[in-house]
């Protein structure tokens, strides 16, 4: 693999789990989760140069904002909410990168399209602001459409990196409004055929990406960087996932399959110490073990694993001599839990922490929030044009889900958490959910329909950006 360039730690090394962990009599279990030491210092990285947002993008972007209050009337319309099993709005175009979160929730970042006929419509990055009174969105289209394939990822100084493959080759751009139009910072290009991003770095400055092969897999910092794309570690495996574990952006998590093949196994990657690898999740020597979510305040982990005997989801906590748990009631039938967010802030406090899920069926996407101390799993329609897994929370436990639809182009909607009940308050049913193992009740194994959520109007709670420790 070749670069060119144009423009001219928290957490140590994860330890093997105990393999005589007790078990907790009510779930599933497997061994102790490992420890993660502490670090030695990191030095700092000299900052790369400032965007050019200025007057010129404030005055845009205030017009932009304006235009759409007009479209959509004076008051600023409630949130809407659909029913789950509900199709997806007519006028609601496929996305085909996703929608991608900066670690604060400040700012995001998508790939949509222009109005026009299906399979002609032209695709262009556009980056949303969500850490003001208001949530308002920046269109960033070039002279030429982009790519389906292309990727986009939002840093912390309002930019949005873009990669884009062009024949055998991977283009790096930095993307930012100027005056009417959109500024391009060329950073380089790195030759190799396939390249995924990573999730923005939790310093806001760095984005990663991973270049997987047979055999081994780079891992490249293409935006953040001095001299453009570098490549900053080679890993022997097939590596995908992408997990951070710090809010230093020094250690990452990747599900790796060892060269040869083999189950798939979470490592952590010290970036600080030359890319070093250890083992992260080891719960059975022939499970899949795959790293979903992490959160650095509380060391909560959520995982997938197929060490029950079937994939399950769990959860265990970074650190800890307890074992590995899988939820009853996470486990629902035809249909796909994938955990999207965390709440962040509880330090200490693991099993209070609030984690936001998608749950696909065939009836469309909906939302759930689970708490491991609870153990019940409530269900929620989710707001129609919902970006499905797109979402973050505040320390104070709200879920904001972006979305946008015909009459809303870029809102967000607020879903407070709610409170874990008693099975025996609500006549032998957990709230909006299934029950939990150890609870009294025996889990259905299906879907409970999703009961509606009264949205907040946004005129009515304000987004703030919350403020986090390094």
């Amino acid at each position: 693999m070749t670069a060119c360039a144009i423009e001219g730690g928290s957490a140590g090394a994860a330890a093997t789990a105990d393999p005589e962990a007790e078990p907790e009599p009510e779930e599933p279990v497997e061994p102790a989760m490992p420890a993660i030491p502490a670090e030695p210092a990191m030095s700092a990285k000299p900052g790369e140069p400032a965007g050019a947002d200025g007057e010129a993008e404030e005055d845009r972007e205030a017009g932009q904002n304006r235009q759409a209050r007009e479209a959509r009337g004076d008051e600023e319309p409630e949130a809407s909410y659909r029913e789950a099993g509900a199709r997806p709005h007519a006028d609601d175009a496929p996305l085909p990168g996703g929608f991608t979160l900066t670690a604060d929730g400040a700012y995001a970042a998508r790939l949509t399209a222009a109005p026009g006929p299906p399979g002609e419509r032209a695709w262009y990055p556009e980056r949303w602001t969500l850490d003001g009174p208001e949530p308002y969105a920046v269109p960033l289209p070039l002279d030429q459409p982009e790519e389906p394939d292309s990727q986009v990822a939002p840093l912390a100084d309002g930019r949005v990196l873009i990669r884009r493959r062009v024949a055998d080759r991977q283009m790096f751009s930095l993307l930012y409004p100027t005056g009417p139009g959109t500024g391009e910072l060329l950073l380089g290009a790195v030759g190799c055929a396939e390249m995924t991003l990573l999730p923005p770095s939790p310093d806001g400055r760095c984005v990663y990406a991973v270049s997987a092969g047979e055999h081994e897999s780079s891992l490249w910092l293409v935006a953040g960087g001095a001299f453009g794309p570098e490549e900053v570690a080679r890993i022997p495996g097939r590596c995908s996932g992408g997990v951070w574990l710090d809010r230093a952006g020094r250690i990452l998590a990747l599900d790796r399959q060892e060269p040869g093949g083999g189950p798939v196994k979470a490592v952590a990657v010290d970036l600080g110490r030359q890319g070093e690898v250890t083992p992260l999740l080891q719960i059975a020597p022939d499970s899949d073990d795959r790293l979903l979510l992490a959160d650095a305040d509380s060391g909560l982990l959520l995982l997938r694993s197929d060490a029950p005997g079937h994939d399950r989801l769990g959860w265990g906590v970074l650190g800890s001599c307890l074992p590995v748990r899988f939820p009853e009631c996470l486990r629902l039938a035809d249909v796909a839990v994938t955990p999207f967010a965390v709440q962040p802030g509880q330090m200490l406090m693991p099993e209070s922490c609030a984690v936001a899920l998608r749950i696909d069926g065939a009836q469309g996407s909906w939302v759930g929030v689970w708490r491991p101390a609870g153990r019940q799993l409530h269900q929620f329609a989710a707001p129609l044009g919902w970006v499905p897994g797109a979402g973050y929370w505040s320390r104070d436990g709200v879920l904001r889900l972006p979305y946008a639809n015909g009459a809303t182009p870029c809102g967000v909607a607020l879903l407070d958490a709610p409170e874990d009940v008693e099975p025996s308050s609500v006549t032998g049913r957990t709230g909006g959910g299934e029950g939990g193992p150890g609870n009294g009740t025996e889990p259905s194994g299906a879907a409970a329909t999703p009961s509606v959520c009264k949205p907040v109007p946004l005129g009515q709670a304000p987004l703030h950006r919350a403020a986090r420790p390094d």
